[in-house]
């Protein structure tokens, strides 16, 4: 077997989950979205919990046991808001759970709890937390940025308990936005990978190449294209990995390994200011001198990479 094949059955198998990816154990409950009387019932129940999203952020805690929690309330004990309550599902044992778009977190009296954004939280919370957030999260951005009806310009008004907008001036329905985008590792002949350093990024900062698909084009397409568009590399066999919801603010990333035909590097400057090819002994040598820099733990870089690397990736100082 190839070491192509191999790294994509390793990946299949799910050597390493990937963050915001692990089953929460919540059911999205769709069907009740529409269903007024359900909705005030559930968000009446003193089993529900509630919890605030805003600009991207949580309220989070840790726990006696040594966790990290998302801070939820009661119902009743929730911030007032009507029309920005989002129904984010229901878990097994029939607790329903809501998020709260506001304009600023709430205050905690014993002054435990942390603001924190998907990057930190991401990693620390427990896959059913992830999820809520990851969900609230996307709402909220769709919600923040899409409050005018593309169709005639009136503002739209929100139903479906967050999951729609609706035009009350020509009747259109909007619904939550999703932009696909490929992320891929890129290995050569010799079992290299190639990572590269955008523009707007720290000084040592690599990760796998990524760009979004094009309207009309399949994603195989666009993993060829966004590679020899960054770095004027040539692919040939492209293999799909897994997906990452990335609401950054509403991407889904699709992750591929990809084989190069070419090994010439032409960076474009414009997105990416330089790559280059890395076998494993550069690549542990950079991370452990701090010369390069890892991608965030969390995303789907990070589990693509270290699916060739074939362990966790060294982290600056260690041994690895």
């Amino acid at each position: 077997m190839s070491t192509f094949n191999h790294i994509a059955d390793t990946a299949h198998g799910g050597a390493r989950p990937i963050g915001l990816t692990a089953p929460s154990g919540i059911d999205r409950a769709a069907h009740h979205r529409l269903d007024e009387a359900w909705l005030a019932a559930a968000w009446s129940h003193p089993s529900t919990r509630v919890f605030v999203v805003s600009g991207g952020q949580v309220l989070i805690d840790d726990t006696p046991d040594g966790g990290t929690e998302l801070v939820m309330t009661p119902a009743f004990e929730a911030p007032p808001t009507e029309t920005h309550r989002y129904f984010l599902g229901t878990d097994e044992d029939g607790v329903s759970y809501f998020a709260l778009q506001k304009d600023a977190l709430p205050g905690r009296m014993d002054q435990s709890a942390r603001p924190a954004g998907l990057r930190e939280a991401g990693l620390l919370l427990s896959p059913r937390d992830a999820g809520l957030m990851v969900h609230a999260v996307a709402l909220e951005n769709w919600q923040r940025l899409h409050r005018f009806c593309s169709r005639c310009g009136e503002r739209t008004v929100i139903a479906a308990a967050g999951h729609i907008r609706r035009c009350p001036a020509c009747g259109a329905e909007h619904y939550p936005r999703t932009d696909p985008a490929v992320i891929m590792l890129v290995t050569d002949e010799e079992d290299r990978a190639l990572l590269g350093r955008q523009v707007h990024w720290p000084e040592g900062r690599f990760s796998t190449l990524a760009g979004f698909v094009e309207p009309g084009e399949s994603i195989e397409q666009s993993v060829i294209r966004e590679v020899y568009e960054e770095a004027g590399v040539r692919v040939g066999e492209v293999e799909y990995v897994a997906s990452q919801p990335w609401p950054f603010p509403y991407s889904l990333m699709l992750g591929f390994m990809a084989r190069a035909t070419s090994s010439e590097i032409t960076v474009d400057g414009e997105e990416i200011h330089e790559a280059r090819w890395f076998s494993r002994d550069d690549l542990r040598a950079a991370f452990e001198s701090g010369e390069v820099l890892p991608p965030y733990g969390i995303s789907i870089a990070a589990r693509l990479i270290e699916l060739w690397y074939g362990k966790p990736l060294p982290r600056p100082g260690s041994a690895a």
